[in-house]
């Protein structure tokens, strides 16, 4: 089972982490001269590798439409790019994979051309959670992959696995726990108001927000490590240094199936599902090419293609795919996820981090 995912610093550490993409911005990568092309900003590393060695070649053998693909920066530094460059009339990107809060602050200053759906014979494939839209309804962007962060154990210091996101806060587990140190990335509130509070619909008033910080605070002598770097927790994982927290699906199925002693569980109360979109810049031209390209990606075939040879989670119906059992739960799983409130990390963004900092990982 050993993909191509072999490092923790991932997509994950472009999108929310905050770290720098590994060759962000560099010379783009010219499939092959065609009359016809497409821009299309991808994060950079192992992550732009697979797509221009797996992907990026079929839609080109299909389309007649080169790719040139670019290394994105991380997403907030990228969406800074391309709204400069838009002012100008330029695109470094005709399409760029864009991260969900990076969609909603694109969308509050018109950076995103309308999709159209009608011209989009696989929409229906997708969904309904990863379809963008404008207030208005417009759609900004389409899902282009999604991935999990699940509840997983050293399997030597928790023969069996835990069933529930509760266990974090189970004091057996004192002093045990490596956890996402940030509040946008991390999405424990999501988790403490689906696992405690009857689902992330108590984090539409403050007062909600508030009570699920209360509730997360218990967790707090349980953490050992509020962690940034991916990688740290992945070896004190595997050691069993620190034997229970969050972390990534794939990666955690990567290293089981090296031999290390771990698991990813996705608990009863469902797996956090994390993605990006596809966006189109409005000061491309290439709009055309753009619909072309969506399509082509949202197919079954496609989104299959990309969670055997990059190891992303599909972004369409599970019925549609021709995914091993094996090959499906190496990426994603049937239990109905944890959708993060991006909403909330554009609209209360400051005061979030400032009570997250006060009351969690202060």
């Amino acid at each position: 089972m050993k993909r191509l995912l072999n490092t923790s610093i991932s997509r994950r550490a472009a999108l929310g982490a905050g770290v720098a993409a590994a060759g962000a911005l560099a010379m783009p990568a010219i499939l092959r001269a065609q009359d016809r092309s497409i821009k299309v900003g991808v994060y950079g590393g192992y992550f732009k590798d697979s797509f221009d060695k797996h992907v990026f070649p079929t839609f080109t053998e299909a389309t007649g439409i080169a790719v040139e693909s670019v290394a994105e920066p991380t997403g907030e530094a990228w969406l800074v790019q391309l709204e400069q460059a838009a002012r100008a009339g330029q695109a470094p990107a005709d399409i760029s994979m864009m991260s969900q809060v990076a969609m909603l602050k694109g969308q509050a200053t018109d950076l995103w051309t309308p999709i159209d759906t009608a011209k989009l014979e696989n929409e229906g494939n997708l969904l309904d959670q990863f379809v963008n839209k404008y207030p208005d309804g417009r759609v900004a962007g389409i899902g282009a992959v999604a991935w999990y962060i699940t509840l997983v154990t050293n399997t030597d210091a928790y023969p069996q696995a835990p069933e529930s996101w509760a266990a974090l806060w189970d004091e057996a587990n004192r002093d045990k726990l490596g956890l996402l140190a940030l509040v946008s990335n991390s999405f424990l509130l999501e988790v403490t108001a689906k696992t405690f509070m009857g689902g992330t619909n108590a984090l539409d008033t403050e007062e909600g927000q508030l009570q699920a910080f209360e509730k997360l605070a218990e967790v707090k002598p349980n953490v050992r490590l509020w962690y940034r770097d991916e990688a740290q927790f992945e070896q004190a994982l595997k050691s069993g240094e620190i034997p229970m927290g969050q972390y990534y699906h794939d990666v955690t199925g990567l290293a089981a199936a090296d031999g290390h002693p771990v698991r990813s569980t996705f608990p009863k109360e469902g797996g956090i599902l994390d993605s990006g979109c596809w966006a189109l810049s409005r000061a491309s031209e290439k709009v055309e090419e753009a619909h072309i390209f969506i399509d082509y990606m949202s197919q079954p075939e496609i989104q299959a293609l990309m969670s055997r040879q990059v190891g992303t989670a599909p972004t369409v119906s599970r019925d549609l795919l021709d995914l091993t059992e094996e090959e499906f739960a190496a990426v994603s799983s049937d239990i109905d996820p944890i959708i993060p409130r991006y909403d909330l990390y554009t609209s209360k963004a400051d005061w979030l981090n400032q009570t997250w900092t006060e009351t969690i990982a202060g």
